[in-house]
């Protein structure tokens, strides 16, 4: 595991990447929509995949994280990754969101504006919403952060930390609370098995399987 870090420290970089989210959000809605209409969908995954790049080579220069992803890899953490998943879909997606939405109104219509983004540009979301945002989160909030506090602060603060900064992530109120679950056990994947790709696997599965099943009614039809 990578050195011990303060609850601060973990909060400064969550907020280091909301920066670098306002700027290609920023550059999308000022710039490339307007330069760009057609192509820019293309454009805003491109600068995203950057700025996890410049993002990822400032926390290494900055705090020497290194993460080796395929460190603990086993037959074992894949298969609770794809048990994960899909327990994932049907608690948070079938379960739990529809009496979230029911609580919060406007989360129902943020929801529903993500997948109307989806559904326009389908292959493009599911490189953002599939690859890049779990590659991300999870080398964010369980290889860096979830690591630095259970060296410093133990498995419960560790846990509930990183879950709380991974869930303030969504924006979206239903769904910080349905993320928070999920970072929850993320987090006890890591820990139990000590391997960030499993949690890795598990994200992305659990994105798929609700990616498919906005995308898959539209394409019956």
């Amino acid at each position: 595991m990578n050195s011990g870090i303060s609850i601060g420290k973990g909060i400064l970089w969550v907020l280091v990447w909301f920066g670098f989210m306002f700027i290609y959000t920023a550059l999308d809605i000022v710039i490339w929509r307007k330069i760009a209409p057609n192509y820019s969908r293309i454009l805003n995954i491109i600068t995203v995949a950057l700025s996890m790049v410049v993002f990822f080579v400032l926390l290494e220069r900055k705090e020497n994280f290194k993460l080796n992803l395929l460190a603990n890899v086993s037959i074992q953490g894949i298969v609770i990754a794809i048990c994960c998943s899909v327990l994932f879909y049907f608690l948070l997606d079938k379960g739990l969101d529809p009496i979230f939405e029911s609580i919060f109104p406007t989360s129902k219509e943020n929801y529903q504006q993500t997948i109307q983004s989806i559904i326009s540009s389908p292959i493009v979301s599911l490189i953002d919403f599939c690859i890049f945002a779990p590659i991300l989160e999870e080398l964010l909030m369980r290889g860096f952060i979830l690591n630095g506090l259970y060296a410093n602060y133990g498995i419960i603060v560790a846990l509930l930390i990183s879950s709380i900064l991974f869930a303030l992530l969504h924006f979206n109120i239903a769904q910080i609370i349905l993320s928070f679950i999920c970072g929850i056990i993320l987090g006890l994947i890591y820990l139990y098995t000590g391997s960030i790709l499993s949690c890795i696997f598990a994200h992305m599965g659990y994105n798929l399987i609700s990616y498919i099943m906005i995308i898959l009614p539209i394409y019956n039809k």
